[in-house]
């Protein structure tokens, strides 16, 4: 019979373990919590204002998300540049790019493949009339959306940069056009003579687009202020003696952010409960959105699985030599919030906090790396825009020549890395590669009702892909990041353990009976 001792022993055993992923096991709650009760909640036929209220504590955990992203991303990126020398943060950036540029072609290739050997398209099942063709107009074309992401990585006004990003537009200016209303039937009588068979015409005012003109619309231009704080980073690391005051004050307010959004995101839960919810009880119809979409989704899903299991385990094993499967289980907290919030920056403080506690990830790799993954790596979104475009071809009974397929694949990794790492972005850079092979834009409304599912599990694997490039990274700098002196954050050990894991295994002994009454790390409350 156990002594009371070892009782609490092994109670207190079970609180660590608990309270060390507390906001993972909540957050996994309110993700069950959320679906159960949506679709509950759907069979009572809820009032359009019920759904907007339901909605309503979802919406304040993404406002205070986005609130903190700006002082996140730009604090984070600089602290992490300063940390490193010009040389070390040359390797990281060049390697780390090389990595996103190499997983994003992997996933849109995956994606094509598996769309057409899945083939989710059947031209019998769509509507055609159902789709209004003149809802929408492009306004925007292939080369003007790359020139707008490169005006956009260069602001006029890092001010504006905060909230507002640049966008090709068209003027239209209104022309009076003669019209045929009757063709070759009528009988004119002008000054008492007749003519006949003539073409009567009247006057009709239509729109002419006339010339482009660059505007600015709502949105922060991560892009912009990712390079400005790249560059002032590497600025302050030319005058580091100078700079050291700075450097302490960038440090010191970071991690107040940091700790200030880790606290507000003991909210996440709650929110992300109420946003599935919402999401749940907003599609109009289950078994007919079932039934043109089930194969499509399916398609995107095993993209999805296959490009994590496959590529970014592939890769970071080849590198790392570590076991892949313990790293995704130590990313699990921000995988699930992930999975919840569908934004990759509104992950990115639990993500810093899985890498650098959990994996063991050098803390100077993952300020420096992971602001810029979230923004330019969406493996996901590459996969998930191909396997879109090439799907409404399918529908369409369009038949696609390699050059088109090669189209698409170059378009949609273009596209994912000017996507904002925001929920359904790739929605818009979608109009891009749809226009790019002529399909018809007005059908990206037929996919709209499952976008934000699939959208929360291509966040997922986004902040995945972030987090392996990170450890690899750090892995291939190791020697540079030596040179530069210790950091309090290492590499885990080299049999794919970490410092925490470690720390704790002698108390997952004693939960499973070992009896040590004089265990030392007793004490130890991490």
């Amino acid at each position: 019979m156990a002594r009371p001792d070892q009782r609490r022993r092994r109670l207190a055993g079970c609180w660590k373990i608990i309270k060390k992923d507390l906001l993972l096991i909540l957050t996994v709650i309110g993700v069950i919590l959320g679906t159960f009760f949506g679709f509950l909640v759907r069979m009572s036929d809820p009032s359009e204002t019920t759904i907007y209220v339901i909605g309503f504590p979802g919406e304040m955990m993404l406002r205070i998300l986005k609130m903190l992203i700006l002082p996140l991303i730009t604090l984070s990126l600089i602290s992490g540049v300063t940390a490193l020398d010009t040389e070390a943060s040359g390797k990281l950036g060049s390697r780390a790019l090389l990595y996103y540029l190499s997983t994003t072609v992997f996933a849109a290739i995956l994606g094509i493949i598996l769309v057409f050997i899945i083939h989710p398209g059947d031209p019998l099942v769509l509507d055609k009339d159902a789709f209004d063709k003149e809802a929408k107009t492009i306004d925007i074309t292939t080369m003007d959306a790359l020139f707008d992401l490169i005006r956009n990585l260069f602001p006029d006004n890092i001010i504006q940069a905060c909230f507002e990003m640049a966008k090709t537009k068209f003027e239209y200016v209104d022309v009076v056009v003669l019209k045929a209303v009757e063709d070759g039937s009528s009988t004119v009588d002008i000054n008492n003579t007749i003519f006949e068979n003539e073409t009567l015409y009247e006057n009709v005012t239509k729109s002419v687009r006339s010339a482009r003109t660059l505007t600015y619309s709502n949105g922060m231009n991560v892009l912009g202020l990712i390079m400005f704080c790249l560059c002032f980073g590497i600025m302050i690391t030319k005058v580091k003696d100078k700079a050291a005051g700075l450097i302490d004050l960038i440090n010191v307010t970071n991690e107040i952010v940091m700790r200030l959004v880790l606290f507000f995101m003991w909210y996440s839960p709650v929110g992300i409960m109420f946003l599935i919810m919402q999401n749940i009880l907003l599609i109009d119809d289950l078994a007919g959105t079932a039934r043109i979409l089930g194969l499509y989704m399916l398609t995107v899903l095993c993209g999805l699985a296959l490009h994590t299991l496959i590529t970014l385990c592939g890769i970071y094993f080849l590198f790392v030599r570590k076991n892949p499967f313990i790293f995704i289980k130590n990313m699990a907290t921000a995988l699930m919030t992930a999975l919840g919030t569908a934004s990759s920056t509104s992950t990115l403080p639990l993500t810093f906090k899985c890498m650098e506690e959990n994996n063991g990830v050098d803390q100077r790799v993952t300020h420096f790396v992971l602001p810029i993954g979230a923004t330019v790596n969406m493996d996901g979104t590459a996969l998930y825009e191909g396997v879109a475009a090439i799907f409404i071809a399918q529908m369409n009974n369009y038949s696609l020549d390699p050059a088109q397929v090669i189209t698409i694949c170059i378009t949609a990794i273009a596209a994912s890395v000017g996507a904002a790492s925001i929920p359904s972005a790739g929605l818009v850079t979608m109009i891009l590669v749809f226009t790019a092979v002529g399909l018809p834009v007005e059908q990206i409304s037929l996919i709209i009702s499952v976008d934000w599912f699939l959208d929360r599990f291509r966040t997922m694997v986004n902040v995945l892909g972030d987090s392996f490039g990170a450890a690899i990274v750090a892995h291939l700098c190791r020697d540079e990041l030596e040179k530069l002196g210790p950091n309090k954050h290492v590499m885990g050990m080299d049999d794919g353990t970490t410092p925490e894991e470690e720390e704790d295994s002698p108390e997952s002994m004693e939960l499973m009976g070992t009896q040590n009454d004089n265990h030392p790390n007793e004490k130890n409350d991490v």
